[in-house]
C-alpha cells in the first residue's frame, strides 16, 4: 500500500491521516535532528526563562519538519486500513 518511490522517507499512515515512522535512514536522521534540536532549545530557553521564545523556536522547528516530510513523504490522505 505504501508508495515505494526511491526518494520516499516517510510513508503515509495505514489508518487515519498523516505519516508514519521513517522508512529510510535519512528520515530517521531528520527526526533525530528535530528531537535533539527541540531538547537543546528547551535547555536554552529554560535558562533564559523565555516561554514565548521557546514556543516560537519549537513552532519554527516543527514547520521545518513538516516541510521536509511533505517534500520527502508519501501524499497523505485518509486511510481506513487494508
Amino acid at each position: 500500500m505504501h508508495d515505494e518511490r526511491p526518494g520516499l522517507w516517510f510513508p503515509a499512515k495505514t489508518r487515519g491521516w498523516g505519516w508514519g515512522l521513517p522508512v529510510r535512514w535519512q528520515g530517521w536522521l531528520v527526526l533525530l535532528a528535530y528531537f535533539a534540536s527541540s531538547y537543546l532549545g528547551l535547555q536554552y530557553f529554560r535558562e533564559q526563562r523565555d516561554v514565548r521564545g521557546l514556543l516560537l523556536y519549537v513552532g519554527a522547528l516543527t514547520a521545518l519538519l513538516l516541510v521536509v516530510v511533505v517534500a520527502k513523504g508519501e501524499r497523505p490522505g485518509w486511510r481506513w486500513g487494508k
